[in-house]
């Protein structure tokens, strides 16, 4: 059966991506979704970028965009967002592209150009950050869905009635948090942590770090409403 499969914030770790798409092994009949942030932080940007080039031909591709894709792209057309987006992880990207914007090949920008900014099957929403429930999802504001964080407030169900895919939180406990509407599947892999792909329709759940470890299981219980 074709699968869904969402993977959560890359943020530079080359291995652990490497190990992950072992373990799935895509089919042509696959959609993954990358969630965004796929630069930054970790220590090879320029391999996960090349790695997801690669992955177009393999299956079907959906990359979204986070929000460091976008301070990388502010940061390439101006200095002062350039010191901002080297301060917030840009600097390892660049240092894996040798320390030298020049050295960015254009089909890396290419494809960080094309990545959208959300994208849904007739029972799940993508995209990176969080969302407004009462809002559709093409009024979404870009400060909402990019950045904003979700901490103790848990937003309320989509409108559209949709389970509801994000990233950006990180889980330092490495484990994807459940709210039933809503799944965060950002586990803090260039912190130590876990790289995660979610298979949306059967819950199960991959797991690769930085050292080439793999883990699976199933995703768990919602947790208690607040």
């Amino acid at each position: 059966m074709p699968r869904t499969i969402a993977i959560g914030d890359i943020h530079g770790c080359a291995v652990a991506l490497t190990r992950l798409l072992q373990e799935l092994a895509p089919q042509k009949s696959d959609t993954i979704v990358g969630i965004g942030d796929y630069v930054d932080r970790g220590l090879d940007s320029n391999g996960v970028i090349e790695t997801l080039v690669d992955l177009v031909s393999v299956c079907h591709l959906v990359p979204l965009i986070g929000n460091h894709e976008l301070m990388m792209f502010t940061g390439l057309q101006n200095r002062q967002d350039f010191e901002f987006w080297v301060q917030h992880g840009g600097g390892q990207t660049l240092s894996s592209y040798g320390g030298k914007t020049e050295n960015i090949p254009q089909h890396h920008m290419t494809f960080l150009n094309h990545c959208l900014k959300f994208y849904e099957t007739d029972t799940h929403i993508f995209l990176h950050a969080n969302y407004v429930p009462e809002i559709p999802l093409h009024q979404q504001p870009d400060e909402v869905i990019f950045w904003e964080h979700i901490k103790e407030t848990v937003p309320g169900p989509h409108q559209s009635g949709k389970t509801v895919v994000v990233g950006h939180t990180p889980q330092s406990d490495g484990l994807v948090r459940n709210c039933g509407h809503l799944q965060i599947i950002d586990t803090f892999c260039y912190g130590d942590g876990w790289l995660t792909a979610l298979d949306v329709d059967s819950g199960k759940i991959w797991q690769t770090n930085n050292a080439g470890d793999f883990r699976e299981s199933m995703l768990g219980p919602p947790e208690p409403a607040a």
